[in-house]
């Protein structure tokens, strides 16, 4: 007679090996720039107080969005180029932050309006980013560890992570667009240039080579494209 016999993985132990992994990654990406170890790396939100910091899906109803525009504009008079501003410090929680995950360690969290949250810092800046939902996205082979969620290969990686960032980039298009001068034209545009920027230089500064940062890099405009976005309508043009 055989016996088998079921393994059991409490909450706390599957919690345990999230946050382990997690913490992995974040380190690795703190290391990039370590004169300015929040630049890519992101919180884990139940370790954070809740001051100053808000949920990316509430930023239009909140009034988020109008703070941050308010305080560029004292310094660009001009409301183009202080909604500009605006977007790409926006773009960069979404994007950067992920892009630099995904090109320098194989592994992504969620970038969701519904999971990812804002810090402002006291003269109403964005200076960090956090997720409430630490479970990682990883490419096989790429030091995955408990905690991940395994993704056959870099195009599907990829593909999950322009779908799930589109879904924050469309709060933060709406939003803006209400407030000020942005078009989708403008906001593509400063999508592609975040990809681009991560993608040169997170090989940089250390982890990967520039060729293995390009080629990813490319795998994630092709998949924002996938996703709507016309981040290469500059490049074509």
């Amino acid at each position: 007679m055989t016996v088998t016999i079921d393994t059991v993985v409490s909450p706390h132990d599957r919690r345990a090996a999230v946050s382990t992994a997690f913490r992995h990654t974040m380190t690795a990406l703190r290391h990039l720039d370590p004169e300015a170890p929040r630049v890519y790396a992101v919180a884990d939100m139940a370790e954070q107080s809740k001051r100053r910091w808000w949920s990316f899906a509430t930023g239009l109803e909140s009034g988020r969005f109008e703070a941050l525009l308010r305080r560029s504009s004292l310094d660009h008079p001009d409301p183009r180029r202080a909604v500009d501003q605006v977007a790409a410090a926006l773009v960069h929680a979404v994007v950067g932050r992920s892009a630099a995950a995904f090109v320098g360690c194989g592994r992504v969290w969620d970038p969701g309006p519904e999971n990812l949250w804002i810090h402002l810092d006291s003269d109403v800046g964005i200076d960090w980013a956090g997720v409430r939902d630490t479970a990682l996205r990883s490419v096989s082979g790429s030091g995955a560890t408990a905690g991940t969620v395994v993704m056959p290969c870099d195009e599907a990686l990829a593909a999950w992570t322009a779908h799930r960032a589109a879904r924050s980039l469309e709060v933060a298009a709406a939003g803006l667009s209400a407030l000020g001068p942005l078009d989708a034209t403008q906001m593509s545009r400063i999508v592609g240039e975040s990809v681009l920027g991560a993608s040169a230089r997170v090989p940089l500064l250390g982890g990967v080579s520039r060729d293995g940062g390009w080629r990813r890099g490319q795998m994630l405009l092709d998949a924002f494209v996938d996703a709507g976005w016309r981040v290469r309508l500059r490049r074509l043009a």
